[in-house]
């Protein structure tokens, strides 16, 4: 896969008090990928982007909420979330700071 299918797989980091509490317990780092990413896809991109060793991906798809705007019924959008979990001693810096 080269680097322009990367950044396709892997849309954005999913920051979130959930996401936040299992990285630093479970060492786990969770992103949004594309709604055709496989888990091998995601190993892969998380590798080449990352350089970091990854062990394990759990892939889920997380169902819009239904809402309703006025009178109108609408739907939000279906996406999918991956969680990945690193091998010890390393980790991914979402911060950005050196």
């Amino acid at each position: 896969m080269d680097i322009s299918n990367l950044s396709k797989v892997i849309l954005m980091p999913h920051v979130s008090e959930k996401s936040v509490m299992i990285a630093d317990n479970a060492k786990q780092q969770t992103f949004k990928v594309a709604s055709t990413a496989t888990k091998k896809d995601v190993k892969e991109a998380i590798e080449k982007l990352f350089e970091v060793d990854v062990i394990k991906v759990n892939i889920l798809t997380v169902t819009g909420k239904q809402k309703v705007f006025g009178r109108t019924k609408g739907k939000r959008k279906n996406y999918k979330k991956a969680y990945v979990t690193l091998k010890e001693g390393q980790e991914i810096d979402l911060g950005g700071t050196s």
